[in-house]
């Protein structure tokens, strides 16, 4: 049946998921740290395909979600309209997550499309659960690669919101930290420069965590390639 004669359902895409999931993918989830116990084993690959089958819905990834299911959640992301995405559903959804994939995926492929992407970074980075805390750092992540037209003022504040959570020793927490650093000291040399100088605060520091993220980042953001490429910009 083409798309254009089934209206897309939550039934149809579970049923699709179950058919396209496997053993051995939730072995694989396992073994990256994504707990398998509600996943149908389905690879990220297939997950888009069937997003591409369903095209965008935005009451189909409210039902969705509400499945509790892995990558039914994870389709939410590539579903959703970013325009009719409002600020109390994110909220509403990071309270439900409770693994590191969910996060990345909303983050990276729906959230920092939205109008408040930038409200929630500020907001989330005070949560307390790991995963809720981990989606503040994962949105400036996505943001310093996807917002070309953001200017250099909100990174410049993620980069103090990144010094400050760069104490959080939980690991979901302070890799999201790291990468969220170093993809900022990526974005131009202005913001390479002040990054550098978070990292080098950070590497300096007694404290196991943010001396970690100091110097892992700054093995980057000064090495010879990032700034030759931002320089020929």
């Amino acid at each position: 049946m083409s798309k254009a004669a089934r209206k897309p359902s939550v039934e149809y895409a579970l049923a699709w998921l179950e058919k396209n999931g496997s053993k051995a993918g939730r072995e694989g989830m396992a073994r990256f740290n994504i707990p398998s116990d509600k996943a149908f084993g389905v690879p990220m690959g297939r997950v888009q395909a069937l997003a591409k089958e369903l095209g965008r819905s935005h009451e189909l990834a409210l039902a969705l979600w509400e499945t509790d299911r892995l990558e039914a959640r994870m389709l939410c992301a590539y579903v959703d309209d970013p325009a009719l995405v409002t600020a109390a559903q994110m909220d509403r959804w990071r309270r439900d997550f409770d693994n590191w994939a969910v996060v990345d995926t909303l983050c990276f492929a729906l959230f920092d499309r939205t109008k408040d992407a930038w409200k929630m970074v500020d907001k989330w980075a005070k949560a307390k659960d790991e995963f809720g805390k981990r989606a503040a750092y994962a949105l400036i992540w996505s943001l310093s690669v996807h917002d070309k037209a953001a200017g250099d003022a909100p990174f410049l504040k993620g980069l103090a919101l990144i010094e400050r959570g760069a104490a959080d020793e939980r690991h979901f927490v302070k890799k999201a930290v790291n990468m969220a650093l170093r993809a900022v000291g990526k974005r131009n040399a202005a913001l390479n420069k002040a990054a550098i100088a978070v990292a080098r605060r950070l590497a300096q520091s007694t404290a196991a965590a943010p001396r970690w993220v100091g110097k892992d980042a700054l093995r980057e953001l000064a090495s010879a390639s990032v700034v030759r490429r931002l320089a020929a910009r």
